[in-house]
């Protein structure tokens, strides 16, 4: 049984400069043990309350000064007589305390938080990195990652539609070589657009956010650095997008480069692009609650590319199954503080296991130098990491963990490659 021995949330700043929180705990009276959460920008309307305190006073009403005091009062006090077996067991009594179906009351991430600490704690208490504690027996794989090196939609201010345009660096034996193939590209990108009169100033996720006349024309330019980089496109380097297409629909209509599309008519648009690019994935084709076209779109092209669901599943079982019944997409992307516990994270990962969905383990556009997704993405065998650009901190630091994850495994190291990819290459 572990008793937490001290507990300490304060509020801090994220990537984008907007509050979010930080949880310190120790548990047993072991070392002090510090989490802190995400939040988005571009998020579904199904996903569990971030609670914010609404006052327009403070920091433009997004300051989280109930959620730190939810942690410092209610589950402080709450946690002060109680014991806990395993991490399931915390999770479960942060789930019953706040009582809500969305997190509402204490705040999805005040819980997280505290989850996350409570995860960090029990695998220090053992002497253990936090991928070995959630997974001590293996296998372990260190993922693949997609990469987001132009950025569009709500992530930037530049008029593309597309809110990520992403390379994939699977063609290589390690993920250190594949993390330099990606950096490489990023440089020859960089190059590219100055040498074309464009912006190369970033976006929230750290890729270039040029003002681009096209979304097409952003697929152009990637692929002219990756070849100029000396790779070769659709062997080494694939490419991935998320459509992010909840932002881009209204009235049932889709806008992508003026252009305005029904359900079939986007599908169609996907199916010319993917002939023509070597795109392997595709997240958020179709808004969040387009349930018919999500299962027309997987029946045309899912035994072709890895079709995406973020804000259509945003991590909830419910909604997966709800996927798996109507057969709509066959990938889901994971944001734990979409659901805002480790374990019911967890519990997702395995029910998209079990039903042939890949899993894809997942930042968020306002992040933190917090690198826990990248100890998950390994214990979990996800095969496949989003964590933005290689550039901001806040993102390189989830890259830096791997690689030192890659280092601490040594010969037992294996990188996943396209092996987690659906379909299954």
């Amino acid at each position: 049984m572990s008793k937490i021995t001290s507990l300490k949330a304060r509020q801090i700043l994220d990537s984008r400069g907007t509050p979010t929180v930080e949880v310190d705990m120790s548990v047993d009276n072991g070392r002090v043990c510090r989490s802190s959460v995400p939040s988005g920008a571009s998020t579904g309307s199904h996903e569990s309350v971030e609670l914010r305190d609404n006052d327009s006073t403070k920091f433009d009403g997004k300051s989280v000064f109930k959620a730190v005091e939810n942690i410092n009062s209610i589950i402080s006090s709450k946690t002060e007589s109680k014991s806990f077996e395993k991490l399931d067991d915390f999770d479960s009594f942060l789930i019953e305390l706040d009582g809500t179906d969305n997190k509402s009351k204490i705040g999805a991430n005040a819980i997280l938080g505290c989850s996350i600490a409570f995860m960090k704690c029990l695998s220090s208490n053992q002497n253990k990195e936090i991928y070995e504690f959630l997974n001590p027996s293996g296998p372990l794989i260190l993922p693949t990652p997609l990469m987001n090196i132009i950025n569009g939609g709500a992530h930037a201010n530049n008029g593309l539609d597309i809110q990520e345009f992403m390379i994939v660096p699977a063609g290589f034996e390690t993920f250190s070589d594949s993390l330099r193939a990606g950096v490489e590209t990023f440089v020859n990108l960089k190059k590219i657009l100055q040498n074309n009169g464009y912006s190369t100033a970033v976006g929230d996720e750290g890729g270039f956010a040029p003002n681009l006349e096209s979304n097409e024309q952003a697929l152009g330019f990637i692929s002219e650095a990756i070849k100029k980089a000396g790779y070769k496109l659709g062997e080494e380097i694939f490419l991935a997008l998320d459509i992010a297409a909840s932002e881009i629909y209204k009235d049932k209509i889709y806008k992508i480069d003026g252009n305005l599309f029904d359900s079939n008519q986007i599908i169609n648009y996907y199916k010319k692009i993917t002939e023509k690019y070597p795109i392997i994935s595709i997240e958020d084709p179709l808004d969040e609650d387009d349930w018919s076209g999500w299962s027309d779109l997987t029946s045309s092209l899912g035994e072709k590319i890895q079709i995406v669901g973020d804000d259509l599943f945003v991590t909830n079982e419910k909604r997966l199954i709800e996927g798996i019944n109507k057969s709509a997409a066959n990938s889901i992307l994971v944001k734990i503080n979409q659901i805002g516990t480790i374990s019911e994270t967890l519990r997702t990962i395995n029910l998209a296991s079990e039903n042939n969905y890949s899993y894809i383990i997942s930042h968020r556009s306002g992040e933190t130098e917090d690198s826990t997704i990248s100890d998950l993405a390994v214990a979990t065998c996800s095969g496949q990491i989003k964590t933005g650009s290689c550039s901001r901190t806040d993102r390189t630091v989830k890259y830096n963990q791997l690689l030192r994850i890659e280092e601490f495994l040594g010969k037992d190291a294996k990188f996943a490659k396209l092996s987690t990819f659906q379909p299954t290459t």
